[in-house]
């Protein structure tokens, strides 16, 4: 029972820690918000390529979180990015990883793709 609580509390510390440190790198946008600056910025959907051709923000760029870091260097560190999932966990992810190389102006969309409104291109 004890190791129990334990491994609760570490878990859940861990979780505590993770969360204030991407409130920390990373601005979370609404989508009003991220609609005002995306087109500035390197707009990166980090889904995978089938969720992507089944619909995206007009304008992105897919590099999958599982390819992110043999991709990277095809962002700009200089240039704002702006990243999206479907729901804002796997963006949380790519901004950490980019964010250990040196990038740092980095925003997400709150809600990911699930709660986009605007205008999405998919593949025939």
């Amino acid at each position: 029972m004890e190791l129990l609580i334990i491994t609760i509390a570490a878990i859940a510390t861990y979780f505590l820690v993770t969360w204030f440190y991407q409130k920390r790198i990373l601005k979370t946008l609404t989508e009003e918000q991220f609609r005002e600056g995306y087109r500035k910025a390197q707009l990166i959907d980090v889904r995978e390529p089938n969720e992507f051709d089944n619909g995206h923000i007009l304008g992105a760029r897919n590099i999958p979180l599982t390819q992110l870091k043999m991709r990277m260097k095809e962002i700009r560190a200089d240039k704002p990015v702006y990243l999206y999932c479907e729901s804002g966990l796997r963006s949380g992810r790519a901004a950490r990883a980019l964010h250990r190389k040196g990038y740092k102006d980095l925003s997400h969309l709150k809600g990911g793709f699930r709660k986009w409104e605007g205008k999405v291109k998919a593949k025939k």
